[in-house]
């Protein structure tokens, strides 16, 4: 069965790492939705979050391919467990004055924030799961969006600590 799958690699903090593992994917024709990297509470170690689509056994090639890599040190596909996964956008919305009140009524629906504000624009955060972020881009999309931003994904699993 085909669905979305969240998997964290952690590696070691070297030039082209993230290179090597990207390629990887590319070679297998395997497509990357969203990749995020930094570093992991480990010093000299980086967690990469990707999020990409297919079954499991697609997966499970990933997984071995990513661990014959020198640079990985670890790979979790988070989305087998119940976890948390948040992103980021920023998007620059255009908002004359008059238009304001409308979209700072969206803002605070969606508890995000204007971080920005121009004499006909606003650039507004919103932090959430994926659906969330879509959703508030569908409800800015008629004041005309001029510029938009998303981090993709990162993740974690809930509650465990070992």
């Amino acid at each position: 069965m085909i669905r979305k799958h969240t998997i964290s690699v952690l590696v070691n903090n070297q030039p082209g790492v993230l290179q090597r593992v990207s390629g990887l994917f590319g070679r297998r024709g395997f497509n990357i939705e969203s990749i995020t990297v930094g570093e992991s509470e480990e010093q000299g170690l980086s967690r990469m979050v990707i999020v990409t689509t297919g079954d499991d056994k697609m997966l499970e090639q990933i997984s071995k391919q990513l661990y014959k890599l020198i640079d990985v040190i670890k790979v979790i596909d988070l989305s087998s467990n119940p976890m948390v996964a948040r992103e980021l956008a920023l998007i620059k919305v255009f908002a004359e004055p008059g238009a304001r009140p409308e979209i700072l009524g969206v803002v605070e629906t969606f508890r995000a924030a204007v971080v920005d504000i121009g004499p006909s624009s606003l650039i507004v955060q919103v932090v959430g799961d994926s659906e969330k972020i879509d959703a508030m881009v569908e409800l800015l999309k008629p004041y005309g969006i001029k510029e938009l931003s998303r981090t993709g994904a990162t993740a974690m699993i809930r509650g465990v600590v070992k």
